[in-house]
């Protein structure tokens, strides 16, 4: 059983605030003088006023982003065969900003494209700032700005393939210079390289993990190596490569992090030794998005906004049977259950975990109905992109808010995620990985497997990892992401310019440096 913390969750801010963050194109990226010391000679930046503080609103603000149901987490999820919006009647129709990711036919103009470019790029500079020399940061302050840079930069670099970037020196004047995908590789790595060695070590324990330390650097550095044959353009890692991740891991394990029992449980703001990294950033998107509108709570008496479901054939990837998902169905863990008339209770209070399909009941065993008095039995079949009801998809539920309403505790790296990308390493090495995959699948409940493949390994990825920000990035790396799945655009089809996402017209117009990616205009 898991060690309950106690005042061990700071909440940092609102939902509320999420909309009003980054409005301004971070390739034009103005300096505020409300966010640094300026001189009226030199190249007007000596350095930010206060360290300690500006690497709190650092941290805030990516907290923030991640934050969202939108931005990254829709060019991450909902552009996979892992996440569907559907419109339901009028409801998440929103001039279709959901369907266009999923059918493949965004266009440079789409706000999400442009949001997460504006965000993540804007981290990059503010890091780079409390990093100058003339900020004098200490040097775990230092490591710590190089962490949140290398992650920052990491999704710009995996979502774009190009990252502009200005030195805190540089006036609005200049235009920054560009890495190409390779250079913002290679950057990267060094930020994580002296980032590890300057960082805290640390183990499981949830007062730290929230904070940059050297395993999480050294995991988002095994993330990053592992997919390097896309970042470099040579393909497939190189052995070096390979040999370091699995060293990285190692080490992570070192430092006491491992695999844990009790898949949801981890899910919880109780200590776990899974956890490497977690953010303050509230939960309730992760739930209330695909629950329905009579899905009730004692804190959140509204219920949910019934948009977000998965499609049947990720679904299917789990272990179970095909249209149930009760306790006791015979399914696999991480598909999770729904409670029915006899363990609903005070303790769940109706909610279930993982996929729930079905009907549902709430905290009295009561049958729960739609608002027009239907059943409220989620459904496998939906009729397309539009022309949705209210119970058409099955919905996701890994947070669940029988552990509260609106935690402000989100994992971003885990333990079992580096187990496979160790046991990926090992199997593209030629080694023995089979015994690790199926260590992880026996503490799930899933049966053993009798042999890998590159798709294998996105399908337990998948079951492991989803709505973890990571489907897209493994697709890709794993040569899935332009493959056909229910309701995806034909065109988009095999097009592997789909491989990126657009640089944002309003970028292109700021910096004639950058380039449009291949396939759009």
């Amino acid at each position: 059983m898991k060690k309950m913390l106690k005042n061990k969750i700071k909440n940092i801010g609102s939902l509320g605030i999420l909309a009003a963050i980054f409005l301004v194109s971070c390739t034009d990226l103005e300096i505020k003088e409300t966010d640094s010391i300026f001189s009226e000679s030199g190249d007007g930046f000596n350095g930010v006023a206060d360290v300690a503080g500006s690497l709190t609103n650092l941290n805030n603000n990516i907290r923030g982003n991640l934050e969202g149901q939108d931005n990254l987490f829709a060019l991450t999820e909902v552009s996979t065969d892992e996440t569907f919006v559907p419109t339901r009647g009028t409801d998440w129709g929103d001039n279709g900003i959901w369907r266009v990711l999923h059918q493949h036919t965004w266009s440079p103009s789409h706000n999400y494209v442009l949001s997460v470019w504006n965000q993540w790029n804007q981290n990059v500079f503010n890091a780079s700032e409390i990093i100058d020399e003339k900020s004098g940061p200490t040097a775990a302050q230092a490591a710590e700005a190089r962490f949140l840079r290398a992650f920052s930069m990491f999704w710009i670099m995996d979502l774009y393939g190009q990252v502009p970037f200005r030195e805190p020196g540089e006036g609005p004047e200049i235009e920054p210079k560009v890495f190409k995908r390779a250079e913002a590789y290679a950057f990267i790595l060094n930020d994580l390289n002296e980032a590890i060695s300057a960082l805290p070590a640390t183990g499981p324990d949830a007062d730290m993990t929230n904070f940059a330390h050297k395993s999480a650097a050294r995991f988002l550095k095994a993330r990053v190596l592992l997919n390097s044959g896309v970042y470099t353009g040579s393909g497939t890692p190189s052995a070096e490569a390979l040999a370091e991740v699995i060293t990285l891991v190692d080490d992570i394990q070192g430092d006491g992090f491992g695999l844990q029992a009790g898949f949801f449980d981890l899910f919880t703001p109780d200590q776990d030794n899974e956890t490497i990294w977690w953010v303050g950033a509230s939960s309730g998107n992760r739930m209330w998005n695909g629950l329905h509108y009579n899905m009730g709570h004692p804190d959140n008496g509204g219920g949910g906004w019934n948009g977000f479901s998965t499609l049947a054939e990720f679904y299917d990837l789990f272990e179970g049977p095909e249209n149930s998902n009760y306790a006791g169905d015979g399914q696999e863990e991480r598909r999770g259950w729904v409670p029915d008339a006899n363990t609903a209770n005070e303790d769940n209070l109706g909610f279930g975990y993982g996929m729930l399909i079905g009907q549902q009941y709430d905290k009295d065993g009561q049958p729960i109905k739609d608002r027009n008095g239907n059943p409220l039995a989620f459904t496998r079949e939906l009729p397309g992109l539009v022309g949705n009801n209210e119970v058409t998809g099955i919905r996701t539920l890994k947070y669940t808010p029988a552990n509260g309403a609106f935690v402000s505790h989100q994992i971003i790296f885990r333990y079992a995620d580096a187990h496979l990308m160790k046991a990926e390493a090992m199997y593209r090495q030629g080694g023995d990985a089979l015994g690790m995959v199926n260590e992880l699948r026996t503490l799930r409940g899933a049966q053993n497997l009798g042999s890998l493949s590159d798709e294998i390994f996105l399908d337990e990825r998948g079951r492991e990892l989803y709505h973890e920000f990571v489907r897209r990035t493994d697709m890709v790396r794993l040569g899935q992401f332009t493959r056909n799945w229910e309701f995806k655009d034909e065109s988009a089809v095999g097009d592997v310019n789909k491989n990126l996402f657009p640089i944002p017209s309003n970028a292109l117009l700021s910096n004639t440096k950058l380039e449009q990616n291949p396939g759009y205009n």
